[in-house]
């Protein structure tokens, strides 16, 4: 019998995913082993070399107060307060990669985190020190991650990911699907952040389809 799965298609950095993080935790511990999710690191804004002009400030905090609003998710906003800031998602994404050679369950953990780090405790995660704390806090050697973090298979893997996404015509996320592990073809649960009890609905309906 094919065996159901879930791909997530997300980023630390993404705003809408640190919302749509309580939603997908729940999808993760209703289902379990049952249905197990797939992370892929989307690369929101990677490569970025630019600071952020006031004009994006006010643009990206604007998101901020939509999500806060729909989510309830905590939001620090003296983040705007910060100068010269380049918001390259690329380094977050990578962290992720790194803890993800562990597991899949390692992976979502990292994503939390560093969605928390960011959103809700204003820490620079762009920044390799800090990722190397938190992934510090989920058990890690610090030395040991930061060696796999500047490592060319990292670097490589996580650039995979990004092609992936887009390969798949992933534009926007947080993005979910589902699929079976004999069957190419997937189905779409959110495009965009939505509700727990609409994800699950979605989902409940899906897998009824596969008895």
């Amino acid at each position: 019998m094919a065996h159901p799965h879930l791909i997530y298609f997300a980023d630390p950095m993404c705003s809408w995913c640190w919302g749509f993080s309580p939603v997908i935790t729940g999808v993760e511990r209703r289902h379990g082993e049952d249905l197990p999710i797939r992370l892929v690191l989307g690369g929101l804004r990677p490569g970025t070399t630019q600071a952020m002009a006031e004009s994006d400030k006010s643009s990206i905090r604007e998101h901020w107060e939509h999500v806060h609003q729909a989510s309830g998710q905590p939001f620090d906003f003296a983040f705007f307060q910060r100068e010269g800031f380049v918001y390259d998602t690329e380094p977050a994404c990578r962290a992720v990669v790194v803890i993800r050679k562990r597991s899949m369950t390692d992976a979502l953990a990292a994503l939390r985190r560093i969605h928390r780090a960011f959103y809700a405790q204003n820490r620079d995660v762009t920044n390799a020190d800090t990722l190397a704390d938190i992934a510090a806090e989920l058990g890690w050697s610090r030395e040991e991650f930061l060696a796999d973090f500047a490592s060319a298979w990292a670097i490589a893997e996580t650039q995979q990911d990004f092609s992936l996404t887009q390969q798949a015509g992933v534009s926007g996320f947080p993005t979910l699907i589902a699929g079976n592990d004999n069957d190419q073809s997937h189905v779409l649960i959110t495009h965009g952040f939505q509700r727990a009890d609409l994800v699950e609905a979605t989902l409940d309906k899906w897998l009824a389809s596969r008895e």
